[in-house]
């Protein structure tokens, strides 16, 4: 059977900078953060953070002018107990009610430095490494650039500790953590004998669809929510390796249980788009999912970007979907 490839190069550059994970360029995985604080900042000490980029900031006391590029960075700050003076555009309510009225200033992959630089903020939250580009700028209006990222819950988990750290509010982080610990393993011991579902994790845009691989944050929700994500073998994209290209044949090959789609935005536009691209290609009919009505668009504010501490709401939609008896 001839392999159907489902690709566009341009729309591709767009759906992966239009979502705040899966945007590494480079195999290397980011250095787990380390931090060093103190709380006596009156007398000059200061808090410095080692980032995902293995950059080490310095400030001298906390942060009180903050931007978040990204929703899930605005969530960790609303969750320790934290503001922002600028958020990530969206075209509906913020995901952060209490940020709802807070200056909107671009997002990871279009930063409006004018808006920016107008807000004077003491430090920016951006995207490791799509935002590195952006760090002469940032500096450059006087601020400071915190990248991080999450490509897996691990990740979320590092980066809540890390803003906990910038805050000084670790007690308030390390609960956090806690609670994101109790339910991945409530989860795996559900799991632990089950006969895991099998699984095909679609990112994409109408026209433009890649496989999540288990390296990307949806794609590890998936595993510990309890599913078999069929793409595990793919082989990656050389610039973005936590996605791979659709192949009609391996797909039909693996047949999944499930087939679920993420995305930015206009999930009804993209649902739409994808059926109509499997049913130009009858081999799809074969396929399980499909003959059990099982395709399924996620929740945007969940897996379209990172849901920071919501990752738990993640985990629990994910596995209540995967094992619908339960």
């Amino acid at each position: 059977m001839k392999s159907y490839v489902l690709w566009s190069s341009a729309a591709l550059l767009l759906v992966v900078t239009g979502c705040s994970h899966g945007t590494s360029t480079t195999d290397h995985k980011p250095a787990s953060p380390s931090v060093s604080a103190t709380s006596n900042t009156t007398s000059g000490a200061t808090i410095q953070i080692t980032d995902f980029s293995k950059r080490t900031l310095s400030f001298q006391k906390v942060p009180q002018h903050i931007v978040a590029l990204s929703n899930g960075d605005l969530d960790i700050i609303y969750a320790l107990g934290g503001t922002a003076v600028g958020r990530p555009n969206s075209n509906g309510p913020s995901v952060v009610p209490a940020a709802e009225n807070v200056q909107q200033i671009g997002s990871t992959h279009e930063v409006d430095l004018e808006k920016i630089t107008m807000l004077k903020p003491d430090v920016v939250l951006g995207s490791y490494p799509m935002n590195e580009k952006d760090i002469p700028a940032i500096e450059g209006v006087g601020s400071q650039l915190l990248l991080t990222g999450a490509n897996s819950v691990q990740d979320i988990q590092s980066q809540i500790t890390l803003f906990g750290q910038l805050l000084q509010k670790q007690a308030q982080a390390a609960k956090l953590n806690q609670q994101i610990d109790q339910q991945v393993a409530k989860l795996q011991q559900e799991t632990a004998s089950a006969s895991k579902p099998k699984v095909l994790l679609v990112y994409g845009a109408p026209a433009t669809y890649m496989a999540a691989l288990p390296n990307s944050l949806g794609g590890n929700i998936l595993e510990v929510a309890g599913g078999s994500n069929i793409a595990a073998d793919f082989p990656s994209l050389q610039n973005f390796p936590q996605y791979a290209q659709l192949n009609t044949e391996r797909i039909l090959q693996a047949n999944p249980d499930y087939i679920f789609i993420m995305t930015h935005g206009n999930t009804e536009e993209v649902k739409a788009a994808f059926i109509k691209e499997m049913q130009e290609n009858a081999a799809w009919n074969g396929i399980r999912a499909v003959q059990n009505n099982q395709v399924e668009v996620l929740p945007s504010d969940l897996f379209g970007t990172n849901p920071g501490t919501r990752v738990t709401k993640a985990l629990d939609l994910m596995h209540q979907k995967l094992y619908p008896a339960k």
